[in-house]
């Protein structure tokens, strides 16, 4: 994922979730992020082209033990 990309993708989860969320670019990936609250992870943001048109797709997963 690009640069400008994250940062874009940063200050949307920041307006619309928290500020203190934080969009990191993968080591070795190019086409997703991790998403952070904190020092703690949260999920991560995948790109989808699929049919020319860019979308962004958010997988979090909650493990039983955090409910």
């Amino acid at each position: 994922m690009k640069p400008e990309e994250i940062k874009k993708l940063d200050a949307y989860f920041k307006r619309t979730f928290n500020p203190g969320v934080i969009v990191k670019a993968r080591p070795r990936k190019n086409d997703s992020a991790e998403v952070y609250l904190g020092e703690e992870f949260l999920g991560v943001v995948y790109i989808d082209d699929e049919d020319g048109d860019r979308s962004y797709n958010f997988s979090m997963a909650i493990l039983d033990v955090d409910l």
